[in-house]
């Protein structure tokens, strides 16, 4: 089975609706897909029923933006179901989100001169139900700077960078909290962009291990082969479930749905009919 398990929508930094996301996932050749928004599990039966109309099986998945410090460690959660303690959870990441924008939208318009406004932002938000993303205040700072996005990001509000913002940002453990009481598995995204030397990214990878992390995403458009093999050995070492995905926003970010490729094992499969049957 051909799969795609890391995927964005327009409920938080992707460009494209449900429907559209379906339709390339079905026309790229995939069999079963997961759209994992940042922090939200919002529009997740239009997300599965518009899996469903292009032939497509469906998990339920979003991805918990974690940070220790101001390096990204995310989080992906498959199988949740909306629940009191991810209501909770989505609450504060609501508030959490406009926190950190007002911080960004403040130093970013010290070092630029502008007058951008949290309104600015948050008309470039279309989905007002999700938290408000770190590239909702880019697009309105690159809008007024005549730059691109990504490459502004990049520059100025990546980690490290003089307008980045890392105020009520969860902890990865905080994730794993949250995924497992909506009754989901919780995988480390994307481990070789985490930026850490070998060994310290080895020992908070032990740390999640034995606070309960269930999988890896070993297959990540940003890892070598290098990379995903050995990952993959980790994921063996430690009885992990292996996890893939695209990781697609949009087109032109040199990401492709279903690419790389990923096929899950069947011990994956029996899991997630397991969460989804019991839904």
């Amino acid at each position: 089975m051909r799969a795609d398990l890391h995927i964005h929508t327009y409920y938080s930094d992707g460009k494209y609706t449900p429907q559209e996301i379906a339709r390339r996932a079905a026309q790229a050749g995939m069999e079963l897909i997961s759209m994992t928004d940042h922090d939200s599990l919002e529009g997740l039966e239009e997300k599965r029923a518009a899996a469903r109309e292009e032939g497509l099986a469906y998990i339920a998945g979003w991805e918990v933006s974690s940070y220790v410090e101001e390096a990204r460690v995310h989080v992906l959660g498959y199988g949740c179901k909306p629940c009191a303690a991810y209501r909770e959870f989505l609450q504060a990441r609501m508030e959490g989100a406009v926190v950190r924008a007002r911080d960004m939208i403040k130093k970013g318009n010290e070092r630029f001169g502008l007058c951008v406004t949290l309104e600015d932002a948050e008309r470039l938000h279309p989905k007002k139900s999700a938290p408000l993303h770190t590239m909702h205040v880019v697009s309105a700072f690159a809008q007024k700077l005549g730059v691109k996005k990504g490459e502004l990001y990049l520059r100025e509000f990546a980690p490290g960078c003089p307008c980045c913002s890392a105020l009520c940002r969860p902890t990865p453990f905080d994730a794993l909290e949250v995924i497992h009481a909506s009754g989901g598995i919780a995988s480390l995204a994307h481990p070789g962009r985490i930026p850490f030397d070998e060994d310290r990214r080895r020992a908070m990878m032990d740390e999640l291990v034995d606070a309960g992390l269930d999988g890896i995403e070993c297959i990540h458009s940003d890892h070598t082969f290098t990379e995903a093999e050995a990952f993959k050995a980790y994921a063996r070492s430690r009885s992990l479930l292996m996890t893939g995905g695209s990781d697609f926003h949009a087109e032109g970010r040199r990401r492709e749905i279903g690419l790389p490729p990923f096929q899950p094992s069947e011990e994956l499969l029996a899991v997630f009919s397991r969460l989804e049957g019991s839904r």
